[in-house]
């Protein structure tokens, strides 16, 4: 005796039909109620909804024994509640196609139900050189992945030996209920039986390769394009090269390029900025220097007699950047200029420094004392460690000023 008879009602059946009598009910009202055959007709819609819902919850032998035993209330989310879109149901009973292809197609315009699951995307990180990403190059990378079983195409034992599990009706999962008090408590474990595979097979029959896990392990070898002047972040995709698992689409493999970090050279966009250091007499009476390539070429950059370079002057060479990505120019290279002094006592000839003094432009600047001041002697000392720390600009008081009138403009 059952609680309450709508479900079956629904469907047109018996509480007493059979499995095969329920499978036909369904087929019979799901074709004839199907949206696509009953365009701008919303009852239509709502009638397979009902419909959908009531072999979904009839056609699981633990659902309908609850139904059975206490009704829609005894089932969580009671008749509106959760589980399997109507579509979603329609065409897992129908094998995924439109109706099933049973009626050769008349109706495939329906476009409503989800996309089939798929495995999980890998990603992996290629560290690249700059020498690499200027020049271009195809990396040669290997993972792991896991794939279907060869030696039983995923089925985990012998053909034919492979069953449904009875327990779970190959589901992988069970409805259990447990009563507290007056209340029913419906909730959903993993089969024991099957451990939440949904089939089962006897040991003897399990596959020797995969050990009736479907799957195994196998190393692909991929060729990753680094394309010249490719940007750091940019992800190289492979589709369908990723895990494999049955009943679901293959997952994708995903490399993002990173650059390394370069001795040499500092990259920001398509320049290169390279720290160059040139002794005084180099910036100031002019000599070669030379910087070596990110492709091995050797530059020979010519600093100009009388140029004077400054210590932290910043040149440029136009073109010998980086390649621009997916096009054929080129960014600048900038060259920032280090100038390194003489060690203390460089040489102890007066005639050199008074060859200095003729050569060198005068300073136009200097600070003399006014005529009625006085002048002490003072020596300079070497300052052990870093002299600048605690000096410079808030050495001086905020209200402290500048005595400007204390310098003067000398001619020489």
């Amino acid at each position: 005796m059952v609680k309450e008879t709508k479900l079956y009602d629904t469907l047109g059946i018996s509480p007493s039909a059979t499995e095969q009598e329920l499978k036909k009910a369904y087929k019979q009202n799901a074709l004839k109620y199907h949206p696509d055959k009953n365009a701008h007709n919303p009852a239509a819609e709502e009638k397979f909804k009902e419909i959908s819902h009531a072999y979904e919850i009839l056609s699981d032998p633990q659902k309908r024994q609850i139904y059975d035993q206490y009704g829609e209330a005894g089932l969580e989310g009671g008749a509106g509640g959760g589980g399997m879109a109507a579509e979603d149901l329609f065409a897992q009973f129908f094998g995924g196609g439109s109706f099933g292809g049973g009626l050769g197609g008349m109706f495939s315009g329906m476009n409503h139900q989800r996309g089939p699951q798929k495995a999980k995307t890998i990603f992996h990180t290629h560290n690249v050189s700059l020498e690499d990403i200027y020049r271009g190059k195809v990396s040669k990378l290997a993972l792991q992945r896991s794939i279907i079983c060869p030696k039983c195409e995923g089925r985990g034992g012998k053909e034919g030996s492979v069953r449904r599990c009875a327990g779970c009706d190959g589901h992988g999962m069970k409805t259990m209920m447990r009563q507290m008090g007056p209340m029913i408590q419906r909730f959903q474990t993993v089969c024991p039986d099957c451990n939440g595979e949904g089939e089962i097979f006897k040991d003897k029959d399990r596959c020797k390769q995969c050990l009736g896990k479907k799957t195994v392990v196998d190393r692909k070898v991929l060729h990753v394009h680094v394309d010249r002047g490719v940007k750091s972040g940019t992800k190289v995709e492979f589709r369908g090269e990723g895990d494999q698992a049955p009943g679901i689409l293959a997952g994708d493999v995903v490399f993002q390029i990173e650059q390394k970090p370069h001795p040499r050279f500092t990259r920001r966009d398509d320049d290169l900025l390279y720290h160059a250091e040139i002794e005084l007499v180099t910036a100031l009476a002019g000599g070669t220097i030379y910087i070596e390539h990110l492709d091995e070429r050797w530059l020979a950059v010519d600093i100009l007699p009388g140029e004077a370079i400054g210590h932290n002057t910043v040149k440029m060479i136009r073109g010998q950047g980086m390649p621009s990505y997916r096009h054929h120019d080129f960014g600048n290279m900038y060259i920032q200029f280090t100038v390194k002094f003489p060690e203390k006592n460089w040489t102890q000839d007066p005639a050199a420094f008074d060859a200095l003094r003729k050569i060198l432009p005068a300073p136009a600047l200097v600070n003399i004392p006014p005529a009625e001041a006085t002048s002490d002697p003072a020596d300079l000392e070497d300052v052990e460690g870093d002299s600048s720390k605690g000096f410079g600009g808030d050495a001086m008081d905020e209200d402290d000023e500048p005595q400007g009138d204390r310098v003067q403009c000398a001619s020489q």
